[in-house]
């Protein structure tokens, strides 16, 4: 839901200012994060490697919603290296690795189309991914129990080369520095909530049996 997507630490946290964008996307969107980390929690994603693998197609689906964005140079330009964030390709790896075959959805990528990008729309969701990477340690610890690691299985929930915690910072202070109005303001927002909402969609679609 990286995502993306974990349990306690998906929740993004930050030294940020109580005044930065990142710390009101937090605030604003408590109750619809709290919500999904219930729901995964209540999975048992990684009881096994069964229930690991549907955890993948979640992360799958939720990553290739959002590929086209990391492929933005548009927004390249406004969240430096974001091209190198991207984390769709390395899921489609862990697939892979566990011979589990990626799902198939005639369903349209929300940002497939660059052409009709909302900034503010868009950095909303980001948020939510990037967030989702920040504490993934907890979630990598608990795949290694299933015996994945970084190098296979588990490689979208490695962490950046500069750490965790820098590369969540490096990513927030670009997102805090540009600057939007009231409107778009309210625009990232609605993106985050509706991200979070789309992770809890997946986790239903693929947990249902």
């Amino acid at each position: 839901m990286s995502g993306p997507l974990d349990m306690h630490a998906l929740r993004a946290t930050s030294d940020t200012n109580e005044s930065s964008r990142a710390k009101r996307l937090k605030d604003a969107t408590h109750e619809t994060h709290d919500r999904l980390d219930k729901s995964i929690m209540a999975q048992r994603p990684f009881e096994s490697q069964a229930r690991y693998g549907l955890f993948l197609k979640v992360q799958h689906e939720f990553h290739r919603e959002i590929a086209g964005l990391y492929a933005s140079p548009l927004l390249d330009r406004l969240l430096p290296d974001l091209a190198k964030r991207g984390r769709f390709g390395l899921i489609e790896q862990d697939l892979a690795d566990l011979g589990i075959a990626a799902p198939s959805s005639k369903h349209t990528p929300t940002f497939a189309n660059s052409a009709a990008l909302d900034v503010p729309t868009a950095f909303g969701w980001l948020y939510v991914s990037e967030g989702s990477n920040l504490g993934a340690a907890f979630l990598l610890k608990a795949a290694q129990q299933l015996g994945l690691s970084e190098a296979f299985g588990a490689r979208h929930l490695a962490a950046a080369p500069e750490g965790r915690g820098l590369h969540w910072k490096t990513f927030t202070a670009a997102l805090d520095a540009v600057v939007l109005t009231g409107p778009e303001e309210e625009r990232v927002t609605v993106g985050a909530r509706t991200a979070f909402a789309r992770v809890e969609s997946l986790v239903s679609q693929f947990y249902a049996g």
